[in-house]
């Protein structure tokens, strides 16, 4: 609660979660996020100050109804959401990722009558690939559907493929909010990774050490990012929030943090912006040839 608490005093106000939040975590079952947001908001009574943010579609339960975007899972998991955060409405509620066993309509049909009770204020998506995402747009046009007002995207300076040439022109073109995840590639982009050195001490660390620094462009990135911050007299991570921020298209990057000294590193980043001379340096980097979201 204190870097939540550190976040708000620092003049923070978004707070994004999910119903499943953390349940690849032994003895988490989803849902603990949620509570722990929900306990602090009541405790600091701060609720009418917080966009609070929430997604949909994970496993919550066994059965046909525990997951998905269909009518019965929906409705049944905004229900517990509100419950574990103590609140009677959440201000942005997303589809987690695509559900293609459900037509487009219902849930669209679903969010927009969760917006009409009040429930939620606003829709978006999450982990929705171009094709998804058009259809939902243009289905959110028939008579009485809400449309989704948001997209959050894996989308950092390693991995940028298929948000740049897929979904960028779409939220461009609508108006879309776009609020990546991953801003920092799970770690990657903290300069916590060389290529010769040890992995850092995380579960992720073979995984994210091989999907991004398997070929010499993921190297490259960092590279290019150390010489930024090193003549601007920021770290990697400042680097590569700034290089999300300097974009017109992006509303606000979704940074983690473990400990209030993280939180502080990335804060430090939202005042910094980057000459044209350094975006074409980061932004002519290999990860523009990344494979995306792989």
């Amino acid at each position: 609660m204190a870097i939540m608490d550190y976040f708000v005093e620092s003049g923070g106000n978004f707070i994004d979660t999910a119903d499943i939040y953390s349940n690849w975590v032994p003895g988490n079952p989803g849902g603990v996020a949620e509570e722990i947001i929900g306990r602090w908001m009541k405790s600091r009574g701060n609720r009418s100050q917080i966009v609070l943010a929430t997604k949909v579609g994970g496993r919550t339960r066994p059965g046909p109804d525990g997951a998905g975007l269909g009518k019965c899972h929906v409705k049944e998991a905004i229900e517990a959401s509100l419950r574990r955060l103590q609140t009677d409405y959440v201000d942005l509620y997303q589809a987690h990722t695509v559900d293609a066993s459900t037509p487009i309509e219902q849930t669209l049909g679903t969010f927009t009558d969760l917006v009409r009770d009040g429930s939620i204020r606003f829709v978006g998506a999450s982990n929705y690939p171009m094709v998804r995402l058009v259809e939902a747009l243009s289905k959110s046009h028939s008579p009485g559907l809400v449309a989704y007002a948001s997209l959050q995207p894996r989308y950092n300076l390693a991995e940028r493929k298929e948000f740049e040439q897929q979904l960028k022109p779409i939220c461009e073109r609508v108006g879309l909010g776009v609020i990546p995840y991953s801003p920092l590639a799970g770690g990657f982009l903290t300069g916590k990774y060389t290529r010769d050195g040890p992995k850092p001490a995380s579960v992720r660390a073979e995984e994210i050490a091989t999907r991004l620094g398997g070929g010499d462009w993921g190297w490259q990135v960092l590279e290019r990012a150390r010489t930024v911050g090193r003549r601007d007299g920021k770290t990697v991570s400042q680097v590569a929030l700034a290089w999300l921020l300097s974009q017109e298209v992006i509303t606000a990057p979704i940074v983690g943090a473990n400990t209030i000294a993280q939180l502080q590193e990335s804060l430090g980043g939202l005042d910094y912006r980057l000459t044209a001379e350094a975006m074409d340096i980061l932004s002519d980097s290999p990860g523009s040839a990344s494979p995306g979201n792989s």
